[in-house]
């Protein structure tokens, strides 16, 4: 372990902690080198899809026979956990939204013949994926969706826009949600499709330039008159809503993930700076109030990290966990910019420079309590679970 780190989970197998040491070695030997780079240039190279999944972490979760790992929860932790690590949130949220949060769509829905086209090539890190729900007018509120796709006799027929998306300009395929039924009311009519890059209907309106997440790209995204053929449809027609709402389950507990690693890090080098840091004729860790201080957000931070394996073997072992999830994307979320604004206080001005890794954790954090589901909706989700 270094300075700062949470003991291994003993529900943790062998082959995940392998995972763990090796996905630490690329994001020590790749990542880290060149985040700078990607923060200013607003995204990651496709390098960086294909040499992960050439290793294999890009498919842990997805099926063997198209070139997946057919791995549990807990994989999508480890990995979670440790690009977070990175300090690079940008760079750990453009990967995950491709591994957990947009091709896993077709992994859990897809018909063989999508499966067999699309799975090898996203496991293998060489096409990206995307997911497509959040719109002007629908965030957390996915039931108020209003892109319209029409049944034609050759197939579909999609407009609308999208917004926020992430990866919407550096992607391959698109899992787009639309309403299929005008007369549905709420979560009713809305479906999935499939939509290739290159597809003339779909139109990268903007780039949008961040508060955090810098190094990933986050797209706004238009369909005018978007073509699909009818095997475009993913799953049932009329049940996106559902496959929507299932696969955020996963997206939650990736954000599990993603606090824990930030919040390991952050501790891990505040407690180097206040070691180092001399102030009143004695090192910063040696004002027991300092300490102290960062001694209770390392015990929330573990508290996080706990409720976040524990969500993931519930979910390996089949059982209900949005109450439990949404609990952890509430409290994992907010602990999160309790610890990074913690550790960017106890780091002083220096925490306040851009590009130190405390400020660019800052920052990256914020859209944690948004994204995937706003905190207060988390809330109501445990709360009418109670």
């Amino acid at each position: 372990m270094t300075a700062f780190e949470f003991n291994e989970p003993d529900v943790l197998s062998e082959e995940l902690r392998m995972v763990r040491q090796q996905v630490r070695r690329f994001v020590d030997e790749v990542i880290v080198p060149q985040g700078d780079a990607w923060e200013a240039a607003g995204e990651i190279p496709r390098s960086v899809f294909r040499a992960l999944g050439e290793l294999g972490f890009l498919g842990m979760r997805h099926p063997v026979e198209f070139g997946g790992g057919g791995m549990g929860a807990m994989a999508s932790v480890v990995l979670a956990e440790e690009l977070a690590r990175s300090s690079y949130g940008g760079v750990a949220s453009a990967l995950t939204v491709h591994s957990d949060m947009s091709i896993s769509h077709i992994a859990h829905r897809g018909s063989t013949a999508q499966k067999q086209k699309y799975l090898p090539l996203a496991c293998a890190g060489s096409h990206v994926g995307v997911i497509c729900v959040t719109e002007p007018h629908a965030g957390s509120d996915v039931a108020a969706i209003r892109t319209r796709a029409v049944k034609t006799a050759d197939g579909w027929v999609i407009n609308g826009s999208k917004t926020f998306i992430t990866n919407g300009v550096l992607g391959d395929i698109y899992i787009v949600a639309a309403r299929t039924d005008s007369e549905a009311k709420g979560s009713r009519g809305i479906s999935m499709f499939i939509v290739d890059k290159g597809n003339p209907g779909l139109k990268v309106a903007r780039k949008f330039d961040k508060h955090g997440w810098r190094s990933s790209d986050t797209a706004e995204l238009f369909f005018d008159d978007l073509q699909l053929p009818h095997d475009a449809l993913l799953g049932e027609e009329g049940k996106g809503f559902y496959y929507i709402m299932g696969t955020f389950q996963n997206e939650r507990l990736v954000v599990g993930g993603l606090a824990s690693g930030t919040c390991s890090k952050a501790i891990e080098l505040t407690v180097d700076y206040l070691r180092n840091r001399q102030a009143f004729g004695k090192s910063l860790w040696e004002q027991p109030v300092v300490r102290h201080k960062l001694a209770w957000v390392a015990a929330k931070a573990a508290a996080v990290r706990a409720l976040t394996y524990q969500c993931a073997q519930m979910i390996d072992e089949g059982k209900d966990t949005v109450r439990e999830v949404s609990m952890l994307k509430a409290f994992g979320a907010e602990t999160l910019q309790e610890v990074v604004h913690t550790c960017l206080q106890l780091h002083g001005g220096t925490g306040y420079i851009t590009g130190t890794p405390v400020e660019r954790m800052a920052r990256d954090a914020r859209i944690l309590t948004i994204g995937g589901g706003a905190t207060e909706v988390m809330l109501e989700e445990v709360a009418k679970r109670m």
